[in-house]
């Protein structure tokens, strides 16, 4: 597979295979907003910090056409930095985010502090959702595992992601990577409406992590809520081998076909 994207300073050079489900001139929200947390990641800060939120809002349908990212802190400190990172196509902002870290110190716990650990198959257990119901070509890069439910299918569900592609020429995927381009399926992965008679895009993606993941896959044990004037809600626990770590929110339009 090649890499989703190619990235020469502030230029981004953007493969065909970004495509989405819902136009196929259009990126897939997980790519651009990977992007933009890799661009995050680039940030230098004063002490060791991971990722412990990021927020996404799509203000135009990205194309499939050359970006240039832009990124600003907003608040430096010890304890966390918020940065702001901005995707251009041309002189249009397509994407912006607000990335937030927090200082890595480990803290000692009480013993009643556990994790919560994922009460469903593993992804080596549930069922294998094949990638050719999607004529996305971005979909067709992940490995989708069924552990309730099923893609698309009306109802609360819980699948695990695996993404495949290289993101960023050069570069790892990171974790944080991982969760964000997870998280954009939410509103597939527990769909309250007939994907043929609906649309339900999502405006946004906003995602929190108690700690970073870990391994390959990552759970979204996830549901929606329909509101009756054009908006919804998708929202979804986020998992992976150790248990639950993340929650995701997206705000959806709901439109009829």
């Amino acid at each position: 597979m090649q890499p989703i994207f190619r990235v020469a300073n502030d230029h981004v050079i953007v493969s065909p295979d970004a495509a989405g489900p819902w136009d196929p001139s259009m990126q897939h929200g997980s790519a651009p907003s990977a992007l933009a947390v890799w661009a995050a990641e680039r940030i230098p800060t004063k002490s060791p910090m991971r990722i412990a939120r990021v927020t996404i809002d799509l203000m135009r349908p990205v194309p499939l056409t050359e970006l240039s990212v832009e990124t600003e802190v907003l608040r430096e400190g010890r304890k966390i930095q918020l940065s702001a990172v901005r995707l251009r196509a041309g002189d249009t902002v397509v994407v912006t985010a607000t990335v937030l870290k927090i200082r890595q110190d480990a803290v000692p716990l009480p013993d009643d502090v556990r994790e919560l650990p994922v009460d469903l198959p593993g992804p080596d257990d549930a069922t294998p959702e094949p990638a050719d119901f999607s004529t996305s070509p971005f979909v067709r890069g992940m490995t989708l595992r069924a552990a309730r439910g099923r893609f698309g299918v009306r109802g609360p569900g819980a699948i695990w992601y695996r993404v495949d592609w290289p993101l960023v020429e050069g570069h790892a995927v990171s974790q944080a990577m991982r969760a964000v381009i997870a998280s954009d399926f939410c509103n597939g992965t527990s769909a309250a409406l007939d994907f043929h008679s609906y649309t339900f895009l999502n405006a946004d993606l906003t995602v929190n992590m108690a700690r970073e993941p870990v391994g390959d896959w990552i759970l979204l044990d996830a549901e929606s809520w329909i509101g009756p004037d054009g908006a919804g809600l998708a929202m979804a626990r986020l998992g992976d081998a150790r248990g639950y770590f993340g929650r995701v929110v997206q705000s959806l339009v709901i439109e009829k076909r």
